[in-house]
């Protein structure tokens, strides 16, 4: 079967790169993804054999140590543990910071500590902690409250750059804490409407820059000189997301282009911004801003990057560049069939806007049937990835379409704040007006199906809820049943962000309720095919559980798979084999 091959092809995603030119890599080869070093001669060796999988490990400079963080069946509660990789064979993991009841992301290694993100002081802020690796000591940098979701320590430990949720949806605000005083800055306002994304110090620790789109519609590339508490722009484009990382030689500075769902790089000068060349990456896939797509990693020297590269044909595969020099596949993965990439179209929709959607053609016979693949988010995107799921779909013999209906990032502020709060079910009628569509492709809007996870799960259900006409099955991955149970049960740290979005429980229940699948599940006509893990903590198992009680009540064909040892998705090669490729079997029988 098409799925079971191309879920075998190993991955690979650049993690760390030390002074040795040593490469860090998550690669799950294993069914899960594990830790791997790869040698500067290209040679292999695992650092972790768990049965969970492995979220992210830094080099400790200076020393032969390796932090690692990992969580326990998907729960996202990452732990941190060390290893040495003097120790022959697989190395043993210690214990560093572990509290199975909080989270503990992993920041930076610096030589001697560590630095890590952490809500155990109330189980909703996240603080910044630095520890010792020596004495074990910790100081807290930051504990002002709040969901800091990036954090950025400037290249002489002096300044930390932090980006944490702020009032509006979609929105990051932007703080500097100068470490030994912990006096903070406010860089950007806490009730803008900004969104900010990677932040990179330049060498000398004078400035960083920041992908933002404060004040415009798309993300730029801009500076903050620390000194003269000053902002300047350093690369603008108002049709095309930027972002940029600076090597650290103070040569150059790589810089990513957003347009449409793909990401290419091209290599600049840092001086003065101008462009040297792009780089020489397949076209059609992307190489960063995705939070499947690891950033590029410069070499502490700049003599070479990692990146991280995929595409709709090519599993994720960690490149090694050489400015002026070579752009050569660590471990190049040969996928033994012809994939293809999509075509990028326009729906019109019923207020006049155009949805993008990407339309992947049937690979082998055309069965005159349509998936419509929706991402998660709601401020996600679907990029030009990867996608085993949506590849072996057109190799069924359907025709898929993967759209960025309103509300989805990558389109500019405009285009994903279309859907927040009030007008969350507009993104709903994109649905609609792509089924509507589906003849100019020559497709059949009465064989048509929808599949999603997460966000995406919720708009299966909330399409074959507030449109019953329309969809023939849906396929629901971990989605959200009712917006209010969602919020009252999803972990504390979420909460808030995620009222930003759909509405607050205190003051917009009325709404909530209305806009949720759950609401209308009397009208729910088409079979449902329902996967969940059971220690998903953001959107819970129960979400799963109503519906599929209530259509099963009702006698709506409703089948529900729950994973014991998942999270937020299916994780281990093991449950996609098992889950796959019976939703695969589902749409076979229920569209012809």
């Amino acid at each position: 079967m098409l799925l079971t091959t191309l879920f075998s092809l190993p991955t690979t995603m650049a993690l760390d790169v030390d002074d040795e030119g040593r490469t860090l890599v998550l690669y799950d080869g294993t069914g899960t993804r594990q830790v791997n070093e790869v040698a500067p001669d290209g040679t292999w060796r695992a650092l972790t054999d768990l049965g969970d999988t492995c979220r992210g490990a830094r080099f400790v400079p200076g020393s032969s140590h390796v932090i690692i963080e990992h969580d326990t069946g998907g729960d996202e509660r990452g732990q941190l543990s060390m290893l040495d990789l003097d120790e022959p064979g697989l190395p043993t993991l210690t214990p560093l910071v572990h509290d199975s009841e909080y989270i503990h992301h992993l920041v930076d290694a610096r030589a001697g500590r560590v630095l890590y993100t952490t809500n155990r002081r109330n189980g909703v802020d996240f603080d910044l902690v630095a520890r010792d690796l020596t004495t074990g000591r910790e100081t807290v940098l930051y504990d002002e409250g709040g969901w800091v979701m990036g954090v950025n320590p400037s290249p002489d430990d002096k300044w930390v750059v932090l980006a944490k949720a702020s009032t509006p949806a979609n929105s990051m605000q932007l703080l500097l804490v100068e470490t030994s005083g912990r006096t903070i800055t406010e860089l950007t306002p806490e009730d803008a409407h900004n969104d900010q994304g990677a932040v990179a110090w330049l060498p000398d620790s004078s400035a960083f820059l920041v992908s933002t789109n404060a004040d415009r519609d798309r993300m730029a590339l801009r500076r903050y000189d620390v000194v003269d508490a000053a902002w300047s722009d350093v690369l603008v484009d108002d049709a095309r997301d930027l972002a940029g990382w600076p090597s650290p030689d103070g040569e150059h500075l790589l810089v990513a282009v957003l347009e449409d769902g793909e990401v290419a790089l091209a290599l600049h000068r840092l001086e003065d911004g101008s462009l040297i060349a792009p780089l020489d990456l397949p076209a059609g896939g992307v190489a960063a801003l995705s939070m499947a797509t690891p950033d590029p990693i410069w070499s502490s020297d700049g003599s070479f990057a990692a990146i991280t590269y995929n595409s709709p044909i090519t599993p994720p595969t960690v490149y090694r560049f050489v400015p002026g020099g070579e752009l050569t596949a660590v471990r190049p993965v040969e996928v033994p069939v012809k994939l293809e990439h999509p075509e990028s179209l326009r729906v019109p929709s019923f207020d006049g806007e155009q949805v993008p959607v990407f339309v992947f053609r049937p690979t082998a016979e055309d069965l005159g049937s349509t998936v419509v693949h929706v991402h998660g988010g709601p401020e996600g995107a679907a990029l030009r990835m990867w996608s085993p799921i949506i590849s072996a779909l057109a190799g069924e013999g359907h025709t898929v379409v993967v759209p960025n209906v309103r509300g989805s990032a990558g389109y500019g502020k405009r285009w994903y704040t279309l859907d927040d709060r009030q007008l969350r079910l507009d993104s709903v009628k994109d649905l609609a007006a792509i089924n509507t569509w589906l003849p100019t492709i020559g497709g059949d809007p009465k064989k048509a199906a929808l599949w999603g996870g997460s966000y995406g799960g919720y708009m299966v259900l909330a399409g074959v809820a507030f449109q019953p006409d329309l969809w023939a099955a849906g396929v629901d991955i971990v989605g959200i049943a009712s917006l209010v149970t969602f919020l009252e049960n999803t972990s504390d740290y979420r909460r808030s962000m995620r009222e930003r979005e759909y509405g607050y429980l205190a003051t917009d229940r009325e709404f909530l309720e209305s806009a949720s699948p759950l609401s209308r599940v009397d009208d729910i006509r088409a079979p449902l095919f329902v996967i969940h893990g059971a220690n998903d903590p953001r959107v819970p198992l129960s979400e799963a559980e109503q519906i599929t009680d209530a259509l099963t009540k009702r006698g709506v064909p409703c089948q529900l798979l729950v994973y014991p040892d998942e999270g937020h998705g299916l994780a281990k090669l093991k449950n996609r084999l098992d889950a796959y490729p019976q939703a695969f079997t589902f749409l076979r029988e229920h569209l012809g």
